[in-house]
């Protein structure tokens, strides 16, 4: 069963895109929740770059959204969880599930706001886990690694990391398109106006969005820095390294990261071999580091791409309601 229920933020109330404060909150409720007196723990789906948690939950008849495959793994045995799905879209199509001068406090929003809120609202045990896809598996990460204990477990699906293999190759896409609209403001311009966007917008947004997140900097327009010379497409080193620091890579070096994924009951980690943004690297790379800090976690390539990865859910999500429930 699904539930909507409306929150207003305050965390995003001034927020300086403009972006609504008050937002559709979708909520699957196992079944039986009704009728039962139990309380159930929660995981949060985050969505990747451009999605929200309505698209997540509803689908299509070729690819089915949460809402029918929750049903179907409770069904099969899959401990009943009630699952949050947040809505942290942005006028540049996400948010990275983070905090930032150039678009607002996500992490906030959905830490601070959105948890106790659901605790309020619907029975729950108080615990929660995270898991995502692409944008959202990197949220999946990055959140436990910054508020330790929050949550009890966690899955990242093809998640953002080790920046250089995901981002880099957009960098001189996006320079192109950027000079051939004239400025920044103008490619923005024709992109929000545009009923049809073009194919090379989209590494042009991601960047964009990416920048917003990583590097906010009121000195450039809408505040956000590129991390690239306009004229030469070569990275600047020292807004690079901005975005290098909220890599998950680099990251887990801080103990203080590396704790907050060792607080975890479940850490399961997976990605395609043949992911088109060679990320299954990135994953690679993580493992490693979380082998050398004696970080427990559970690891999992598969014979894919990034695309439609949905099934995947059916893996990590008995495991994460398993664990929840075990904490």
């Amino acid at each position: 069963m699904i539930r909507v229920l409306r929150h207003e933020s305050t965390v995003l109330k001034d927020n300086p895109l403009r972006d609504p404060c008050e937002r559709d909150l979708w909520v699957y409720l196992p079944p039986g929740y009704e009728a039962a007196a139990q309380s159930y723990s929660v995981l949060w789906c985050l969505t990747g770059f451009t999605g929200t948690g309505a698209m997540a939950v509803t689908g299509n008849r070729w690819a089915p959204g949460l809402a029918d495959r929750m049903d179907r793994l409770v069904a099969e045995g899959c401990p009943p969880v009630i699952v949050a799905f947040p809505d942290c879209f942005t006028r540049w199509g996400g948010s990275q599930y983070l905090n930032s001068a150039a678009f607002g406090n996500y992490e906030d929003y959905l830490c601070d706001e959105l948890l106790p809120f659901v605790d309020g609202e619907l029975r729950t045990t108080g615990r929660h886990g995270v898991f995502g896809k692409s944008s959202g598996g990197y949220g999946a990460v990055r959140l436990p690694m910054r508020r330790p204990g929050l949550f009890s477990a966690a899955a990242c699906h093809s998640g953002d990391m080790g920046f250089a293999f995901p981002y880099v190759p957009g960098f001189g896409k996006t320079a192109a398109r950027i000079a051939h609209c004239g400025s920044v403001e103008a490619w923005v311009e024709q992109f929000e106006s545009a009923e049809k966007k073009k194919g090379a917008d989209f590494d042009a947004i991601n960047t964009f969005a990416m920048a917003a997140a990583y590097s906010p900097d009121t000195a450039h327009p809408f505040g956000v820095a590129l991390p690239y010379d306009p004229e030469t497409g070569e990275i600047i080193p020292e807004i690079w390294a901005r975005w290098k620091a909220n890599d998950p890579v680099e990251m887990v070096r801080d103990e203080s990261c590396a704790d907050g994924l060792r607080k975890l009951s479940l850490l399961f980690l997976d990605c395609g071999a043949n992911d088109e943004f060679q990320l299954h690297l990135g994953l690679r790379l993580f493992v490693r580091q979380l082998e050398e800090l004696e970080v427990p976690c559970i690891v999992e390539e598969f014979p894919d791409n990034h695309r439609s990865i949905s099934y995947r859910y059916d893996v990590s999500v008995p495991r994460l309601a398993e664990a929840l429930s075990r904490s």
